[in-house]
């Protein structure tokens, strides 16, 4: 067939076809070797301009679903059109791209181009558009992501979170009939979240694009006009966002948690209150306001908050001083990264790093066991001499422990096995044939005296330990397994080692609501049992709140605040302009002075909800 005739057809299909633009009949897929399908009899129907999020647990089908609309998998059984168009005709899957745009969790896998607006470009450019048009789309999805001053940059040279925008601003400059977010802004601070998600909505209002958004974020979820939930699989629910959430024990049968607003009123209610179904910061005080105004409180204050104060032995403290550090220095991409961050962390903390994309968040903890090394450390370095009438150079220092990061004869191997990193994307870092050997990597290149029986149990103790049967998957590929398995074997190559200190950035971006909770009682537990500190890179403000004794947040390159949580939260206007957010409970705090009821609390759900209650006057245990 024609190119001509292909257009034709194409013409005549979307016509007919004016009502849903995407149809799934009946549809079947399996992943080679897979013991079930990943997608089981599933028929769903998407509407022009309609506005849908899939929603469920890591493996329960969701990215299997988003790529067969694209064509990127071809179903085993059943139908599946787009635009009218058969999804599975080799010959109208370059046509159904260009109508259907699709952003990854990973940026990584869309980069393309060596320059920021080349990236933007590429899709444009391979839709024939002219150079004045292509320029047009650049500059305005470049804005629409906040990234327009990054036009000329390397993406190789920015963060994830940054790199996550362009990948959206690249489909974005297409201009996709259908566009669809595979847990697109999982990487993104929570102001890029609200940039890119207003972005996405105002074209959906406005210009009538179909969007399908996979999320584990409820807030965005609650911006779709419908919502599915699949599990292992199956079409399991289906229906307007809200109703979705009021089926609270239902939905935790699908391995999926309850949203968090849900849990605190349910505690208030055990309580006494009368909250019922509320799903924003507003409508739940105004319900505990009710509350208090029915017992005839006008004015109501919990106790405040006093922090438990933490003893250290300081065998490894982490001590950072007038650290710098400029990316691609003495040329044109060059930029300052680090800007004289001095922080000292103790022994002992379970310690938070927030801040904007951007921030230098990640630049940092790579310091932390020399793969950035300071410049004492380098072979050709030379002390910089100090300019007449100019005070004397001020070198950076970082002190781990027994380590010295500033003197180039540290051992730098051992440190790294007494500091572990766990990446963005841990499951990236396998590499090995089995996912014994890649657990047993670490071990065998750091702890060379052990014997073959050691190291075999060293690597199935910490297989154990993230939640993984060892006999079931110590001979399995690493890359046969589920996302969510791929990130415990990372861990547990981590791990192994035993390390004093683990630092993980952003550990739980990207995993369902249980398996986010499931890896950080993990951490906890590593913690209480032998690893002396744990640093977490995060952009959730609630798991920041819910797990660290004390946090740092960075902006623009240095350390804005240092505090425990609910100190740094408290300056919730000061971190909104920061582009970061509060806890839940902070919000709804804030909701509730206006109603003269005033909450100090530590920022847990556990602890808002004791507090409020302690307010109230019922009984926190009923």
């Amino acid at each position: 067939m024609s190119e001509s005739s292909n257009a034709a057809a194409t013409c005549e299909a979307q016509t007919a076809d004016a009502q849903n633009v995407i149809e799934f009949s009946d549809v079947v897929f399996s992943y080679q070797d897979a013991p079930s399908p990943a997608l089981s009899h599933v028929t769903l129907s998407v509407k022009r301009g309609e506005f849908l999020s899939v929603i469920g647990h890591n493996g329960s089908g969701k990215s299997t679903l988003a790529r067969l609309i694209c064509g990127l998998l071809d179903a085993d059984a059943g139908k599946i059109t787009v635009l009218g168009m058969d999804a599975s005709d080799d010959k109208l899957k370059k046509e159904i791209r260009r109508h259907a745009g699709i952003v990854f969790q990973n940026p990584d896998n869309q980069m393309v181009a060596s320059i920021v607006e080349d990236d933007a470009a590429f899709g444009p450019e391979n839709i024939g558009l002219s150079r004045e048009e292509i320029g047009e789309r650049i500059s305005w999805a470049l804005a629409a992501v906040g990234m327009t001053e990054y036009r000329k940059s390397d993406p190789s040279r920015l963060s994830g979170g940054q790199k996550q925008r362009i990948a959206v601003a690249g489909v974005l400059a297409i201009k996709p009939e259908i566009l669809i977010l595979d847990e697109s802004t999982a990487m993104l601070d929570p102001r890029g979240r609200r940039e890119v998600m207003d972005v996405v909505t105002k074209l959906n209002k406005e210009e009538g694009m179909t969007v399908i958004l996979i999320t584990h974020f409820m807030d965005e979820a609650l911006r779709a006009d419908r919502a599915v939930v699949l599990n292992r699989g199956e079409k399991v629910l289906e229906g307007p966002p809200e109703k979705i959430f009021e089926s609270g024990e239902l939905l935790e049968t699908f391995n999926l948690s309850l949203p968090k607003i849900t849990k605190i009123a349910r505690e208030l209610e055990k309580a006494g209150m009368k909250i019922g179904d509320v799903l924003q910061p507003a409508e739940i005080a105004e319900k505990i306001a009710a509350n208090f105004e029915e017992r005839g409180i006008s004015r109501a204050e919990s106790s405040p908050y006093v922090p438990e104060k933490t003893e250290s032995a300081h065998d490894w403290d982490v001590d950072i001083r007038d650290l710098n550090y400029v990316y691609s220095k003495k040329s044109p991409f060059a930029t300052q990264a680090l800007k004289g961050v001095t922080l000292h962390i103790d022994e002992g903390e379970f310690f938070g790093i927030i801040g904007h994309t951007g921030s230098g968040k990640s630049t940092l903890i790579q310091h932390l066991n020399a793969l950035i090394k300071l410049p004492q450390a380098g072979k050709h370095f030379r002390k910089p001499r100090q300019k007449k009438g100019k005070p004397a150079p001020v070198l950076p220092s970082v002190t781990i422990g027994k380590y010295n990061l500033a003197d180039k004869k540290t051992d730098f191997k051992a440190l790294r096995a007494d500091v572990g990193m766990v990446f963005q994307y841990p499951e990236y870092q396998l590499f090995a044939e089995t996912v014994a050997d890649d657990v047993a990597f670490g071990l065998k290149n750091f702890r060379k005296n052990l014997s073959k029986e050691q190291i075999e149990t060293a690597v199935k103790e910490s297989i154990s330990m993230v939640g993984l049967d060892y006999e079931e998957v110590k001979d399995k590929s690493p890359f046969d397994l589920s996302g969510g398995q791929k990130r415990r074997v990372a861990i547990a190559g981590v791990i192994v080692t035993k390390p004093h200190i683990l630092v993980l950035d952003e550990p739980a971006a990207g995993l369902d609501p249980r398996g986010k909770w499931e890896i950080m009682e993990l951490l906890h537990k590593i913690h209480r049992e032998w690893c002396k500190t744990v640093i977490i890179v995060s952009h959730d403000m609630d798991e920041i709140a819910s797990n660290c004794t004390l946090a740092a947040a960075l902006s623009e390159g240095r350390v804005w605040a240092c505090d425990r949580p609910a100190a740094i939260f408290a300056r919730a206007d000061e971190l909104k302009a920061l582009g970061l957010d509060v806890p839940l409970t902070v919000k709804i705090a804030e909701e509730l002075k206006s109603h003269n009821i005033f909450v100090h609390s530590d920022c847990t759900a556990e602890d808002f909800c004791k507090k409020c209650i302690e307010a109230y006057g019922g009984d926190s245990n009923a």
